[in-house]
């Protein structure tokens, strides 16, 4: 279900605002973020949430709102994220002369966002603080998304086939969310870079929201960073995941909108197929094996779709998300579309992705 309230876990303690100024307190039995927005309240024209400012703590009201980082329940290369209290996730992000301008770049990136389609910031400490015999840099706090992300619902054991109409919704969803970012956000469009199935998290409806804003960049194109000095020489840094990384990135070393299309694109196969983006198995990249099958008959193009969908599904639909992903994942950047074009496209050619839930409210 969609996050709602947190409940106060800090005794009566005054927190800081953004600005670092104390606000008002909080008692045992009450709200420390307020409600989150139902699906049609506050979303204005790019579908924001209202602006409420996420509230700033202290190191030590990190360790009690994770009951002293008790429950892990994901980590990464340089983050591990823990349960919190009242149904919150925290991310903790490692220390270190490269790695803490990195969290201070997400974070300033988070504060900008307030869309549907993106997991909520509700809170961040930009303290340092030491456990587990390491310095971390500081804190995210985020709305916990109960339903896993698109990665398990399509490849993990013992799940429910996702149903056509929602793959096609979230494959809308996750459109939304990229144009926002490219397009909406203000001056300067955000590049995620790091679009993947394990990236996007599903919520009670099965509803898209876009998480991990860790290798993201403001600015229309930006060259990756190097990190190690003159002892261990330099390397670069590169984003993205291997079977979502643009090959255009991967050979020039510049991030750029078209990479998040890329990646979009991959997505959107692994949601008609049913098949991971990269298979250690077979040593294949999907959208690598779909550029080599070219254009295909509908009647083919049938049997690329995922077998748990029995019959299950719209070919004309099929045949439109093929030849979109087509252009996504094409070597060729220029003829990638835009976000906006992609959400306009699945607008007239997709109506299964409006079939369900807030989108088919919209519809019809």
């Amino acid at each position: 279900m969609a996050f709602g309230c947190i409940p106060n876990c800090f005794n009566t303690r005054r927190r800081r605002g953004p600005n670092g100024d104390r606000v008002a307190a909080v008692s045992d039995d009450s709200c420390c973020w307020g409600e989150v927005e139902s699906e049609e309240e506050g979303k204005g024209g790019a579908g924001d949430y209202d602006d409420c400012s996420p509230a700033r703590y202290g190191w030590d009201e990190i360790e009690k709102l994770t009951r002293n980082f008790e429950c892990l329940i994901g980590s990464g290369g340089f983050s591990n994220v823990y349960l919190a209290a009242g149904s919150a996730a925290v991310k903790v992000s490692c220390s270190g002369d490269y790695l803490s301008p990195l969290f201070s770049q997400e974070l300033d990136i988070l504060l900008r966002l307030h869309h549907r389609r993106i997991v909520k910031l509700l809170g961040y400490s930009d303290d340092k603080g030491v456990f587990f015999f390491k310095i971390w840099s500081g804190a995210l706090v985020m709305e916990y998304v109960p339903n896993g992300t698109l990665q398990e619902n399509l490849h993990g054991s013992g799940r429910r086939p996702l149903p056509w109409i929602k793959r096609m919704a979230i494959a809308y969803q996750l459109a939304e969310a990229i144009d926002y970012l490219h397009s909406n956000v203000g001056d300067v469009p955000i590049v995620h870079g790091d679009i993947k199935a394990s990236n996007v998290l599903l919520d009670g409806e099965q509803s898209c929201k876009l998480c991990d804003f860790g290798s993201a960049k403001m600015g229309f194109s930006s060259a990756v960073a190097t990190v190690g000095g003159p002892r261990r020489g330099k390397k670069l840094v590169m984003m993205g995941s291997l079977g979502y990384s643009d090959p255009c990135y991967l050979r020039t070393g510049l991030a750029s909108k078209k990479n998040d299309i890329y990646s979009f694109g991959v997505i959107v196969l692994e949601l008609v197929t049913g098949r991971e983006a990269f298979s250690e198995e077979k040593g294949e990249v999907l959208a690598a094996v779909i550029r080599k099958r070219g254009d295909e008959k509908a009647g083919d193009l049938a049997g690329l779709v995922d077998p748990k969908l029995g019959s299950e599904f719209d070919l004309g639909e099929v045949e439109a998300m093929f030849e979109m992903a087509r252009k996504c994942v094409g070597l060729a950047v220029s003829v990638r579309p835009s976000a906006a074009e992609i959400v306009e496209s699945m607008k007239a050619s997709v109506a299964s992705a409006f079939m369900c839930g807030e989108e088919g409210k919209k519809k019809f």
